[in-house]
């Protein structure tokens, strides 16, 4: 008898947890949501068709991903604009949305302090709304760490003053320094859902990321922590001169093996191979080692521009967002936004799994409450003149 009274009494406790849990889901999914788009269509594009599910709206996460910049404020703006993440004055309106630069901020054109300027002070606004920024760094903003200057701009040095102002700015005691070191990282794994649910995360990174790759995992902790480690050696001062004028110093003498790799060739933020590798067939299969072994459902990069779309291989499970928005590359202007979203299912949305304790009666432990979801995500790609291109949509039945 105290056995039944126990579990009834823990029933009870699970639901009414459960039922808080959905509360606060809908408060923090809905509280700066709007309507989901219906994308609009390319002539010879067909038009989805959109069933929106019939239960409670409970969770929406708007994940918005620009790519290669490289020193053009305007063109920025214009793509940040477009996708709704700033206004005509440059202030974050996107709410509880997240926004992802994947790296190449600089070098090619003149505009390196104000864009840097402007995602530093994007990034305040979006947290105080409860949105959230991350930043990737490029193989171009390290070779501007390193002292490869090939691709700097005298106009773009003009703007910090001097040569040597310019570098001291980006050293790790001056502003452009300090702010990579405490927000940039090579690769970031960003989460759809408020679960900790191992395949619905997304993979960011400048470059490809090679599926053999040994310093990958754990990810995204130790690749990151391999490029940080690079990024605070590189800005040490007193910085080596840059080149040009003066001979390319080349990484730092106490660079670690881990930390030649990333940089190299085959690291994070080099490697093209999942944009360039014509075969279909091996790029999927590359795509399923990674999503295997990092926990993600997607990986999206920049770094190899394609000037007239985003490109997205293995029904989504590869996407490439550089399109040379830079004026410098003269490509479309583009963003990649996702929508994910969890509704409520038909009947049965709680499920209690009992697990059995002594003598089959659960404790407090051993109850664990479950919730069932449909869950919709939309992966579209943005440009100009309000044109959208849907590339993926995912629907399902899915149980935390």
């Amino acid at each position: 008898m105290a056995g039944t009274r126990q579990l009834s009494l823990l029933l009870v406790l699970a639901t009414l947890g459960a039922a808080l849990i959905l509360y606060r889901l809908a408060s923090l999914g809905e509280r700066h949501a709007k309507p989901i788009a219906i994308p609009k269509t390319r002539p010879g594009h067909s038009s989805p068709i959109h069933d929106v599910p019939a239960g409670a709206h409970v969770w929406r996460k708007r994940i918005v991903a620009v790519g290669d910049l490289h020193g053009d404020l305007h063109n920025a703006r214009t793509v940040l604009r477009m996708a709704d993440i700033i206004d005509e004055e440059d202030r974050w309106i996107a709410g509880n949305s997240t926004l992802v630069q994947t790296g190449d901020i600089v070098d090619r054109g003149t505009d390196t302090v104000a864009l840097y300027r402007l995602f530093q002070r994007l990034r305040g606004e979006a947290r105080v709304n409860g949105g959230d920024l991350y930043s990737i760094l490029g193989n171009h903003e390290m070779m501007n760490a390193l002292g490869d200057w090939r691709y700097v701009t005298k106009p773009d040095i003009e703007t910090f003053g001097s040569l040597e102002e310019r570098q001291d700015a980006m050293s790790d005691q001056g502003w452009l320094g300090q702010e990579w070191l405490a927000n940039y990282t090579v690769t970031a794994r960003v989460p759809l859902t408020p679960y900790d649910s191992p395949s619905r995360h997304l993979a960011f990174s400048h470059g490809s990321l090679r599926p053999d790759l040994p310093l990958l995992t754990p990810f995204p902790s130790n690749p990151n922590a391999i490029g940080h480690s690079l990024l605070a050696k590189a800005l040490k001062k007193p910085m080596p001169k840059p080149y040009p004028p003066y001979p390319y110093p080349g990484l730092p003498k106490d660079a670690t093996r881990d930390e030649q790799t990333i940089y190299g060739e085959n690291g994070v933020m080099w490697w093209r191979g999942l944009a360039t590798e014509d075969n279909e067939v091996k790029v999927c299969e590359w795509a399923k080692e990674l999503r295997n072994r990092l926990g993600v459902r997607r990986v999206i990069g920049g770094h190899t521009p394609n000037f007239d779309e985003i490109v997205s291989r293995c029904n989504g499970e590869v996407i490439i967002i550089d399109t040379g928005i830079s004026k410098a590359y003269g490509g479309v202007l583009s963003a990649l936004e996702i929508i994910y979203s969890l509704y409520e299912t038909e009947g049965n949305l709680l499920e209690t799994a009992a697990v059995g304790g002594a003598q089959g009666v659960m404790t407090s432990t051993e109850a664990r409450t479950r919730l069932q979801f449909r869950e919709v995500e939309e992966v579209t790609a943005l440009y100009k003149s309000d044109k959208r291109v849907l590339l993926d949509r995912r629907t399902g039945i899915v149980t935390f």
